[in-house]
């Protein structure tokens, strides 16, 4: 069993920073993805940013130069330091950890609501 615990989020001012934690726990394949999602009301989830275990970081373009995506393999924990922030980063964000053995395993985080006020 597999669980992914985010923390971090909260309300922030436009302009300010905010740093999003998830961490893993279980029985957990050591070369995996893991990422941040982020779903605003009435819209799809979206990617924000992944890295793989060996650090290869990939990031939506509406983030680029404003979020830093992060993680420490020894703790399987990812974070996301999200600076320069605007109302339209409202969302929900979700922790992702993805790996595949011949079948794809795909275990999210519960959410953590990040609010930025205009």
């Amino acid at each position: 069993q597999v669980q992914l615990v985010e923390s971090g989020g909260g309300l922030v001012q436009a302009g300010g920073s905010l740093r999003l934690s998830c961490a893993a726990s279980g029985s957990i394949f050591s070369l995996n993805i893991m990422g941040w999602y982020r779903q605003a009301p009435g819209k799809q989830r979206e990617l924000v940013a992944t890295i793989t275990n060996g650090g290869i970081t990939n990031y939506a373009d509406s983030v680029k130069g404003r979020f830093t995506i992060s993680r420490e393999n020894a703790k399987n924990t990812v974070y996301l330091q999200m600076n320069s922030l605007r109302a339209e980063d409202t969302a929900v964000y979700f922790c992702n950890l993805h790996w595949k053995i011949i079948v794809s395993k795909d275990y999210w985080g519960q959410g953590t609501q990040v609010t930025v006020s205009s």
